[in-house]
């Protein structure tokens, strides 16, 4: 086989829902040394990252720490740890995301109650109620910001609604967090998890993760210790033991915890890269990032607007971070986008389902939630169009903020 070269991926600019252009700080601290998997280096790491990502969840958690795997390793690891056969889960459905949660319930054998609504739209609190009145669920299960549709549900009181009929609440804010509000504990979540490549600025490959004290008992009651790493009954399983090794949260607990009981490779670059979008998070301050992707998704939706598009779904629980327009009638979507990209070198997407070609998603997130990315997607995207506006309009919106 010839010599293929190096890596060298072109430049984009990438203002699609997800994944983004990771932080060049990011990128730094994943090219720093490896260390020994129980090197004092190693473990402080990993203390650093969950006390950094306690203040990301807004929590108080001791159970904090990092999935290696892409954001649906978090979600896997939910929902394989705490729940059994037979268990039943509730889940409110407004996109493709939350019938993803469907799926992997079912595949740990969960009986799953859906909450429909159209999508575009966004579930009300009562009907979550009046369905976890009436089926006395383990476990409630959501994606607040649904980036297939981007709305984003509001999760105040939810938590209350489950914990008044005996269920655990668990958010998987993957395409949220950093960027629209959430507060763990205020909100009464007992678990939720993530990725980097959204709103965190980084790549995929890590899911920061929480769990309450009552979402650890879950977990307990059905992990157990590996055999070989202690003597005794402690390796006995239960009798509804988690059905996977690697996503075993209490065999993984262990590890991040006190006892440092091995369970696999720690991914070093990733942990790095984890605790530095942490780190560039809590020094930027958690409200202003959140204010920053407000500001920056409010301009990018006044510019689109501005090109004559009309934005999709329910605008008062839109998300931040990722908003989607109808395509215009006549209007080739994908040779756009190929536009865009080829002409251009900026990335947008279209959705999926019912909306995939009937809309594009266009992304504003991380260190690309700044004017001047918003700026440029929104001259390109005008140039392709043969349309004018997009950019006067979304200098007016920051003005706006700038001198209300």
């Amino acid at each position: 086989m010839t010599d293929l070269g190096p890596i060298a991926p072109p430049e984009r600019l990438l203002m699609g829902p997800g994944p983004i252009n990771a932080d060049p700080r990011v990128l730094q601290a994943m090219a720093a040394p490896l260390v020994g998997q129980f090197d004092p280096f190693m473990t402080q790491t990993m203390a650093e990252a969950s006390e950094l990502y306690r203040s990301v969840f807004r929590t108080a958690n001791e159970a904090t720490l990092l999935i290696d795997g892409t954001a649906r390793a978090g979600v896997e690891a939910v929902l394989v740890s705490v729940l059994a056969p037979g268990d039943r889960v509730v889940v409110p459905c407004f996109g493709r995301f939350g019938h993803l949660l469907v799926e992997i319930a079912q595949r740990c054998g969960a009986e799953v109650i859906k909450v429909d609504v159209p999508w575009g739209e966004v579930v009300p609190l009562g009907r979550i109620e009046a369905v976890v009145a009436e089926v006395e669920p383990k476990l409630v299960g959501i994606v607040p910001g649904d980036t297939s549709t981007t709305m984003c549900q509001p999760l105040d009181g939810l938590g209350a609604i489950c914990h008044r009929h005996g269920a655990l609440l668990y958010a998987d804010v993957t395409a949220s967090l950093g960027g629209n509000a959430f507060e763990m504990d205020a909100w009464g979540l007992d678990a939720a998890s993530a990725g980097l490549q959204k709103c965190l600025g980084g790549p995929s490959g890590s899911a920061p993760l929480t769990l309450s004290p009552a979402a650890v008992e879950a977990v307990r009651a059905r992990s157990s210790v590996e055999a070989g790493l202690v003597d005794g009954d402690a390796t006995r399983p239960p009798a509804e033991r988690i059905r996977s090794n690697y996503f075993d949260l209490g065999m993984i607990l262990d590890y991040w915890g006190p006892r440092r009981l091995n369970h696999h490779t720690e991914a070093t670059s990733m942990l790095y890269a984890a605790r530095e979008c942490a780190r560039l998070l809590v020094v930027e301050g958690v409200e202003g990032a959140v204010d920053r992707h407000r500001r920056n998704g409010a301009a990018l939706a006044a510019g689109l607007e501005g090109l004559d598009l009309r934005l999709y779904g329910d605008q008062a629980h839109r998300m931040h971070n990722v908003l989607a327009v109808h395509i215009p009638d006549g209007v080739d979507g994908d040779a756009v986008r190929a536009e865009l990209l080829e002409t251009h070198g900026i990335e947008i997407g279209t959705s999926f389902g019912p909306l995939h070609g009937r809309v594009w998603r266009v992304g504003t997130m991380g260190v690309n939630a700044r004017p001047e990315p918003v700026l440029r997607t929104l001259e390109a995207l005008g140039r392709v169009l043969g349309r004018t506006g997009g950019v006067e309009a979304a200098t007016a919106q920051y003005d706006q903020e700038a001198h209300p």
